[in-house]
């Protein structure tokens, strides 16, 4: 009979497993002081009326209550929404389509059209921001373009005046700056399909257009569903270029929710409602992410 008890540890995985828990044990300790303290403590203060000094009061649900019943704050998010479906179903489509083209050489001075493209990714939101601040300024370069093609020396650029379309100037930013993001991830992963798959597509009659959408994009399904993650945190984070750029205004009409937070919890003082309001960001993000994979999911059975 044998003495080896079926199930024990050898000295060397209890190693192992001991080497194991030392390299993530810090990895850990990190993330719980960085990413589930803050957020904990933001759940709790959600629930209170706390000015960053002084008792702090608990008053149940009734930030949340006050924030969905504010106009500012439903704009704000609808802004966010907006956002999210631009980069969704404009930003990411032309980031692939500028990838395949690029990818099968269908401009000339490919490198450097790569070259020109990626350039927005590189640079800072906030001089990003600056820069079209002027472009669309009343004496920049879109307004006088315009003057020039309609002959009227007196247009003066009044979008950024209108409730419904002022978030359009910030979108075109956005689609700028993050297109490129896109389209290297695009481009790198293009080039782990075979030329020989797009190569038999051609000898069966196929068309660009068609092995574009039929053959290349099924291949790209989880590259895109990791793009539209994304996508989507990345419009729930939307901060730095949109207040650099408007600060929300006018009249809140560029404002999103995470300017909104700002402005409650570091200008009007008010430290429960701010946190509250970082609360719902994340379950907004998390839950558009949760349904987001269950379509991937639903779509990659198909």
């Amino acid at each position: 009979m044998s003495n080896i008890k079926v199930g024990t540890m050898s000295p060397s995985d209890r190693s192992k497993r001991r080497a194991y828990y030392y390299f993530v044990l810090p990895a850990f300790i990190i993330y719980i002081v960085v990413i589930l303290f803050p957020v904990g403590m933001s759940f709790v203060l959600g629930f209170t009326d706390w000015k960053g000094y002084g008792p702090i009061e608990f008053i149940g649900l009734q930030n949340y209550i006050e924030m969905f019943k504010d106009d500012v704050f439903l704009f704000g998010l609808r802004n966010n929404i907006i956002i999210m479906l631009s980069s969704i179903f404009i930003q990411i489509p032309l980031g692939l389509l500028i990838a395949y083209m690029l990818h099968r050489r269908m401009v000339k001075a490919r490198k450097f059209f790569e070259f020109m493209i990626f350039i927005p990714i590189t640079i800072s939101a906030i001089v990003v921001a600056l820069l079209w601040l002027r472009i669309f300024s009343p004496v920049g370069v879109v307004p006088s373009v315009i003057q020039k093609v309609t002959g009227n020396p007196n247009y003066v650029m009044t979008i950024f005046d209108s409730k419904n379309f002022a978030i359009v100037p910030v979108l075109f930013v956005l689609l700028w700056q993050n297109v490129s993001l896109y389209m290297v991830i695009f481009l790198a992963n293009l080039q782990r399909i075979p030329d020989s798959l797009i190569e038999a597509s051609f000898i069966d009659g196929a068309s660009e257009m068609t092995i574009f959408t039929k053959v290349i994009t099924p291949q790209l399904t989880d590259v895109i569903f990791i793009n539209s993650l994304f996508a989507i945190s990345g419009s729930f984070k939307s901060f730095d270029l949109i207040w650099a750029m408007t600060a929300g205004g006018p009249s809140h009409f560029t404002d999103v929710i995470g300017i909104y937070m700002y402005n409650n919890t570091f200008v009007y003082q008010n430290y429960g409602f701010g946190a509250a309001v970082s609360i719902v960001i994340i379950l907004f993000s998390v839950s558009i992410i949760v349904i987001a994979k269950f379509i991937s999911k639903r779509y990659q059975k198909v």
